[in-house]
């Protein structure tokens, strides 16, 4: 049996978010520069975005560039930027045609020009989409996320527009970036770390966590396969007892 065979297509993670990391040692491995192993990188974006769209999947969130990468060399980050824009002109009009909405969250204003500019632009002709959705992170941080949405609560605070005391956590979410949007139930990171480095810090509270050694060039849909499979021998109590969840 294969394993896309071997997946439940009744128990899904309804949202998958994806840390791709890797893109600059695949291409020392490789004797080649940093740059080429971004190039190679979208090739991997590409096939996992297809994969998922195939299955049924409905969110796929992937962090593309960190608020942290602004630091970079300046080269690298300008290729990074341009490999964006390449990419948006050229997937465009298969998004559309597999039914895919594009969305982003990150700090958007730090982007250049005319890579926000296409960006918005592939947003709004696939906003009418109803298959995947699929969330970039881009000048996105955990940090800067929770922190724009305590600013905000506390501007409407002190203009009486909110009553601090009616704070919840589904009423802090309406503030995040990601509102409206379920939390993910399975986190992939490649590369072998072993961290979340910044990203979707409130979402991820509950999320089942895979890391693969694989560097994200070299990750493909078998790959894919893999992690849901993992994801679907685990038991999600979310504080519960086994006992509770088997009662439901």
């Amino acid at each position: 049996m294969s394993l896309r065979e071997q997946i439940n297509t009744e128990k899904l993670p309804v949202h998958i978010a994806i840390i791709m990391d890797g893109n600059g040692r695949w291409a020392v491995q490789h004797g080649k520069d940093r740059i080429f192993g971004h190039h190679q990188g979208v090739e991997s974006v590409r096939s996992i975005i297809e994969a998922a769209a195939e299955l049924g999947i409905g969110y796929l969130t992937l962090y593309a560039f960190s608020t942290e990468n602004w630091g970079r060399p300046g080269n690298e980050v300008e290729a990074l930027m341009g490999i964006m824009v390449q990419s948006l002109n050229n997937e465009t009009d298969t998004l559309l045609k597999n039914n895919i909405r594009l969305t982003a969250v990150g700090d958007l204003d730090r982007l250049a020009d005319d890579v926000r500019d296409r960006l918005s632009e592939t947003i709004r002709i696939t906003s009418a989409s109803s298959g995947l959705t699929l969330i970039v992170g881009l000048s996105y941080s955990a940090r800067w996320e929770i922190t724009e949405a305590a600013r905000k609560i506390a501007y409407e605070a002190a203009t009486g527009r909110l009553d601090p005391g009616s704070l919840t956590e589904e009423k802090f979410e309406k503030y995040l970036t990601t509102q409206g949007v379920p939390d993910p139930d399975l986190m992939i990171r490649t590369s072998g770390e072993l961290r979340i480095s910044n990203f979707l810090l409130w979402q991820l509270a509950y999320s089942e966590l895979y890391f693969t050694e694989k560097l994200w060039p070299d990750f493909g849909k078998e790959d894919l396969y893999e992690a849901i499979i993992s994801y679907q021998k685990r038991e999600r109590r979310f504080g519960k007892t086994s006992e509770q969840i088997l009662d439901k």
